[in-house]
């Protein structure tokens, strides 16, 4: 017999602020002097800030921003690594009630620019080391953005005066910036931050988030995550903060509740996570599978070596019944997946209350009445039967809108409820079995990827004729991005420039890892690709890296 989960009571606010709640709401507690955050940086070593000082720097960065003019509404694009200026910056723009916009450091400058001029961004805040190297290109770039005028540098020594935008050294204003107002009081329903995900027009979209999304998580803080009311949880997260799933688990979730957040800056290393889970005692590990499956293949620690490790999530992509076995008999603990999107973070989970179904994504989580409906009748389907996972949208935890695509928020979101375009079953034991979406994103290494994204970007190099984009599994569940490229007839470019032209204008995770060139491909009479069809065989060369 299952246990029931009970009946959840939303309590949202009028008044909510994210960047209040994760770091005011502690003062005067004795979670103040308690660490919010550490961060291990294989340059920069060991840095720690706590509650009390996290709530200073981000009054102090809001006013920052008041006094350079930022108005409430305005966007901050942030291109940090793993830092403690992270948080103060993210939190720190959302308490003046500006709109916080995470990117990743692996864009380009012309991504960056992009996402600045689609954002209509009037701050960036970046490391000094990344704006050396991207100043030129970004300077060109960002001129195509109106709205940008100030750029904060991270870790900067020094800053030299720009002739496009006024650069500061972040450390420097912040210490100088004494006197704070108070908090701007936004209404729980208000923006908050602003996430981009792959879009199928070739081109990112902006998902925007409201105060309110944060309390909309909370279920997972019981029904996913093992937090202790006993011992000050320390949680390990092996991603990066600009990743929706990171945000969440290890930023904004961690923190509204006092625990303490652990992440790392540098190479990626299997041995490198259970190093530092030991180091810092942590409790809570959180990564994708990959990182699991590195672990099981690349190091001999046990489950005996990591006394204080007692719960594992994972997210992002599927983890394979083989790595959920082998961890559990070298560790002798479970790892609890969940599902989730940009638009609605980690709603399905597996839990410690129920048994893991290998292969199920769990359940929904108490709070979220999600429904399998046939998207043509709105009907529910029978149980066993595939349908579309719908979220009413009176959800806390749903987005707002996509950031100006009024007619991609109707598209999505009508009658009721936001149509995820996931499709999922229910088995005769109310575990739901995800499937997934119908249509062509590419998930790699927990990272979703628009292949028409990929190829709108080929498609700009004068010797490709087409493109078509399609993941290519290495091994099980090891899905990598590749291409397959017609030439125009004139063209003498070898598959070796197009790898190169692909990581000089993509971001590493979305950069082709094989250029295979072909004749054409496989159509329907219509005379569109059919990308199930495309695989080697119709290849005449390749290059690899």
């Amino acid at each position: 017999m299952f246990t029931q989960f009970p009946e959840w009571e939303w309590n949202i606010p009028k008044a909510f602020n994210i960047g209040v709640a994760c770091t005011d709401r502690h003062l005067g507690t004795p979670q103040a002097s308690n660490i919010a955050m550490i961060v291990e940086d294989d340059v920069l070593g060991t840095s720690k800030i706590s509650f009390d000082e996290l709530s200073r720097k981000t009054d102090q960065f809001a006013q920052l921003l008041r006094n350079l003019n930022v108005k409430v509404g305005d966007r901050v694009l942030i291109r940090l690594p793993n830092s403690l200026d992270y948080p103060i910056a993210f939190l720190g723009a959302m308490k003046m009630g500006a709109i916080s916009v995470p990117t990743s450091t692996l864009l380009t400058a012309e991504e960056v620019a992009y996402l600045a001029k689609d954002s209509g961004a009037t701050v960036l805040v970046t490391d000094a080391a990344a704006w050396e190297v991207m100043a030129g290109e970004i300077e060109n770039s960002l001129g195509k953005s109106p709205t940008l005028k100030h750029v904060l540098l991270s870790q900067a020594a020094e800053t030299k005066p720009h002739r496009a935008f006024n650069v500061l050294n972040l450390a420097t204003s912040l210490q100088v910036t004494q006197k704070c107002d108070a908090p701007y009081k936004t209404q729980s329903n208000d923006p908050a931050y602003l996430v981009y995900t792959s879009g199928t027009t070739g081109y990112p979209k902006g998902v925007l988030h409201a105060h309110r999304s944060l309390l909309g998580r909370q279920p997972a803080a019981q029904y996913w995550f093992n937090y202790s009311d006993t011992v000050q949880d320390r949680i390990m997260h092996s991603g990066k903060f600009n990743w929706t799933y990171v945000l969440g688990t290890g930023l904004m979730d961690p923190l509204y509740l006092g625990k303490t957040v652990i992440v790392h800056e540098g190479k990626n290393d299997a041995q490198k996570w259970l190093d530092l889970i030991q180091k810092h005692a942590a409790t809570i590990f959180i990564g994708v599978p990959t990182i699991y499956r590195q672990i099981l293949q690349k190091t001999t620690t046990t489950g005996a070596q990591l006394p204080s490790l007692r719960h594992y999530m994972s997210a992002g992509e599927h983890l394979s019944d083989e790595v959920l076995t082998q961890w559990r008999e070298r560790f002798g603990l479970e790892i609890y997946e969940a599902v989730g999107m940009s638009e609605f973070s980690y709603y399905l989970s597996q839990s410690q209350y129920r048994p893991i179904r290998a292969g199920s994504a769990g359940f929904p989580q108490p709070g979220h009445n999600i429904q399998l409906l046939n998207p043509e009748t709105l009907a529910p389907v029978a149980m066993g039967e595939e349908g579309m996972i719908c979220v009413p949208d009176n959800d806390p935890g749903l987005f707002l809108r996509y950031w100006n695509l009024d007619e991609e928020t109707a598209k999505y979101k009508h009658d009721g409820y936001f149509f995820t375009g996931d499709y999922a079953k229910y088995d005769a034991d109310g575990y739901i079995w995800f499937l997934g979406r119908k249509d062509d994103i590419i998930k790699s290494f927990g990272y979703r990827v628009s292949p028409y994204e990929i190829e709108r970007v080929y498609k700009g190099h004068l010797d490709v004729a087409d493109c078509a984009a399609v993941g290519e599994e290495l091994e099980k569940d090891k899905l990598l991005v590749v291409i397959y490229v017609i030439l125009k007839p004139e063209a003498n470019t070898s598959p070796d420039d197009l790898l190169a032209y692909g990581k000089q204008h993509l971001a590493a995770y979305k950069s082709p890892k094989t250029v295979y060139l072909a004749h054409d491909f496989p159509r329907t009479k219509n005379g569109k690709i059919l990308r199930k069809d495309i695989s080697p065989k119709i290849a005449v060369a390749k290059s690899s890296r």
